[in-house]
């Protein structure tokens, strides 16, 4: 059974990446499902759950702007990375100073949205040790249910939750399913093919769907079907 949450989520800016542009960064329109997941296990995450997005309402006006930011121009090489986990010596540093490039990015302005989710038990739950012993609870919904309920009251999280890049941080506060406000937006916009979440366990496989936004919400389809594509 699948509890439902719903969060509301805010900040200055945001970038969600459009993963076919290569070297300068152009987000997405609206936030991706797997962005809204990841600040949903910023605030709470365990083993024991997994979040599943179901809607994304947009609360503000879709705007962009032009920043620059100051990126890495190039990346640790994958042998380097595996070298180091031979030997466990091989250094794996690289001085920014000296690798340092600015890049324009297209990112979104003024950002403001209601994530509604929910949760499942998964396989894992009540197996983990906890004081040396299974924690049979872990298998109760409710619980996971309360216990983000009472963080994302209170600002509680585990890493600071932000919008695509750790640069532009989420301020959230927890809303009643019951009183989710009407966007603002009307009317109907086809997104196009925008990022769903990767798939971890089919060697970190992208799969995307087809999203459009009517009347400010877009609806998430769930991962394991025929709408979501790799």
């Amino acid at each position: 059974m699948a509890y439902g949450i719903a969060l509301r989520a805010w900040g200055q800016y945001a970038c969600f990446t459009r993963p076919e542009m290569k070297v300068e960064r152009v987000s997405y329109d609206v936030m991706t499902p797997s962005a809204a997941r990841g600040i949903l296990e910023a605030i709470y995450w365990k083993p024991a759950i997994r979040w599943r997005i179901e809607r994304i309402h947009v609360m503000a006006p879709i705007r962009f702007t032009n920043i620059r930011r100051n990126e890495l121009a190039s990346k640790i090489p994958l042998r380097n990375i595996q070298k180091a986990m031979r030997d466990t010596t091989s250094p794996l540093g690289t001085f920014i100073e000296e690798d340092r490039q600015q890049r324009a990015a297209m990112v979104l302005e003024g950002v403001d949205y209601i994530i509604e989710a929910c949760f499942e038990i998964t396989a894992k739950a009540g197996t983990l040790a906890t004081g040396g012993a299974p924690d049979p609870t872990d298998r109760e919904p409710g619980k996971h249910y309360d216990i983000f309920k009472r963080r994302a009251e209170v600002g509680q999280c585990f890493s600071q939750p932000y919008f695509g890049t750790r640069e532009f941080p989420v301020s959230f506060n927890w809303i009643s399913k019951d009183d989710i406000p009407t966007s603002p937006l009307l009317g109907v916009q086809d997104l196009g093919w925008m990022l769903h979440d990767i798939d971890f366990s089919n060697d970190m496989e992208p799969r995307f769907f087809h999203a459009i936004m009517r009347n400010g919400v877009v609806e998430v389809p769930p991962f394991e079907s025929k709408e979501v594509r790799a």
